[in-house]
């Protein structure tokens, strides 16, 4: 794909960012676009909020389990790029004003505690990286019309970020079993979606270890003192103003979120 189309598409999710206003799905316009344009395309909209004076905080994984790629009809995971205007504390109310098509994932999240170089990264290696693991919630979010998203409009989208909250609490990997640990999700005090960690590509630690080993390929390292979100553990679900959302996850804890 030309560099022009590039900067052209990534200035557009930008602008689509900041304005909270959605553009038409970009494989609608370019519908031979690969994987490698669309993250090309990603990494101007990133540079555009680096030069925002946004931070990168961490690293996202998309589209990892069963149910949210049945939802979206993408079926591989994708990657994207966590920036400090993305946090928000446990317990704080996010005003829907400030996002566009919200949805709930609830997610574990790893801290790391040393850098992370693949290619040829194990599951061993990551857990020897990592600090803790917590409960979070990530808000995802598209710029692109009515969630109308193929592999390469999500990706070109930094994997359809939004928000995210951690927990307060924070446990060492190796005192849980993050493939067997449940998830429980409720909004507003109805129990809506139970899960795993096994919905995540059959672990966190795997999603985490494809992320270093994908992301080294490229040269991008996964760094000490990031956030890394290892994937949703059940499907996503719309929020409102005046939702609450609480994920509690076995032998880790909780995470709550509100709107308004």
């Amino acid at each position: 794909m030309d560099s022009n189309i590039i900067q052209t598409l990534g200035d557009s999710l930008y602008q689509a960012l900041r304005s909270n206003s959605v553009i038409d799905p970009i494989t609608n316009q370019y519908p031979d676009m690969t994987i490698e344009d669309a993250y090309a395309v990603q990494k101007r909209m990133i540079d555009r909020r680096v030069q925002d004076g946004e931070v990168i905080v961490g690293k996202k994984i998309g589209v990892t389990s069963r149910a949210v790629m049945n939802m979206l009809g993408v079926y591989q995971p994708d990657f994207g790029y966590m920036m400090d205007r993305m946090i928000v504390n446990e317990g704080e109310s996010i005003a829907m004003s400030t996002l566009i098509q919200p949805k709930a994932e609830g997610e574990i999240a790893f801290l790391l505690k040393k850098d992370l170089m693949g290619p040829g990264l194990s599951n061993a290696d990551i857990l020897a990286a990592t600090e803790c693991v917590i409960p979070c919630f990530e808000i995802v979010d598209s710029r692109i019309r009515d969630w109308k998203i193929k592999i390469q409009d999500t990706v070109a989208d930094n994997a359809s970020c939004g928000v995210f909250v951690l927990g307060d609490s924070a446990v060492s990997p190796r005192k849980v079993d993050l493939s067997t640990c449940g998830m429980v999700l409720e909004k507003n005090g109805e129990i809506i979606a139970t899960g795993s960690g096994a919905a995540a590509m059959g672990s966190p630690v795997n999603a985490i270890t494809w992320l270093a080993n994908t992301l080294g390929r490229l040269g991008v390292p996964l760094k000490a003192g990031e956030v890394v979100l290892s994937g949703a553990l059940a499907a996503m679900f719309p929020c409102a103003a005046g939702d609450n959302f609480r994920v509690s996850i076995g032998g880790i804890g909780a995470c709550s979120v509100r709107f308004e």
